[in-house]
């Protein structure tokens, strides 16, 4: 691991502005090392992100957080994914008993959440912040992308986040849609099997989380079937406070 200057991160990001990806992640991998760790949920594209980490850095570690209420199709996906490239995941879970908080929190229906924030923060944020706590990385890479919401929008490749004491490094920030898309079929990587029936962004199995999407939802950015109609455009695990 090499030590790097990063008290003008301004000037690096700058520098990265219309580079590479994977010239981002290595630089990261250069500049931090082992404890250089990613997140990925394996949703629609996330073996775009994925890939290009581990092409760079074929150990490097894979937080995944399992909510509990994950498609099935998804904890399918992810270990098909760790066979065929020899991923380094580190699978994360819930404290919470998944029939039991729906009973406790007056869920009368798993096929829906009346209060979303309330899972959400249960389910996912916490585990979110065990995994990162345990883990201690100086860097983690996430597969965020500027056109996806207000949020990410403001986001920079390269930055620090104080929630986690890390810098959060976001190579594919700059990348559309159709760059992902080129990538993966370059690369010959699959989309998650839900992608071909609508499902553009996958979370949780909930319907008021995650459902298809169709003509005339806006799908601009791709996750306009996630949180439909409440206004709520993330989960929580991206907010730095």
């Amino acid at each position: 691991m090499t030590t790097v200057a990063l008290d003008n991160l301004d000037t690096l990001n700058e520098s990265f502005r219309t580079a590479h990806p994977r010239e981002v992640i290595k630089w990261a991998a250069d500049t931090f090392g082992d404890r250089l760790i990613m997140t990925s949920s394996f949703g629609a594209e996330a073996m775009c992100t994925v890939h290009l980490a581990s092409s760079v850095k074929p150990d490097i570690k894979i937080v995944v957080v399992n909510t509990g209420y994950l498609f099935p199709d998804t904890i399918q996906f992810m270990e098909q994914m760790r066979a065929r490239f020899n991923l380094n995941i580190w699978e994360y879970h819930t404290r919470n008993d998944p029939v039991t908080w729906l009973t406790i929190h007056g869920e009368p229906d798993p096929r829906v959440r009346q209060n979303v924030p309330a899972c959400c923060a249960a389910n996912k944020d916490e585990v979110f912040d065990r995994a990162m706590k345990e883990s201690a990385p100086a860097a983690w890479i996430r597969g965020v992308r500027a056109d996806q919401s207000e949020l990410r929008a403001t986001m920079k490749q390269i930055q620090w986040n104080a929630r986690n004491k890390c810098y959060a490094i976001s190579p594919i920030l700059y990348w559309s849609k159709r760059d992902i898309h080129s990538y993966m079929k370059a690369n010959d990587l699959p989309y998650h099997p839900l992608w071909e029936k609508g499902y553009t962004s996958i979370g949780c199995n909930p319907e008021t989380c995650t459902r298809p999407v169709t003509f005339g939802d806006g799908e601009e950015v791709g996750r306009s079937g996630r949180w439909a109609g409440t206004g709520k455009t993330e989960c929580g695990i991206h907010f730095d406070i």
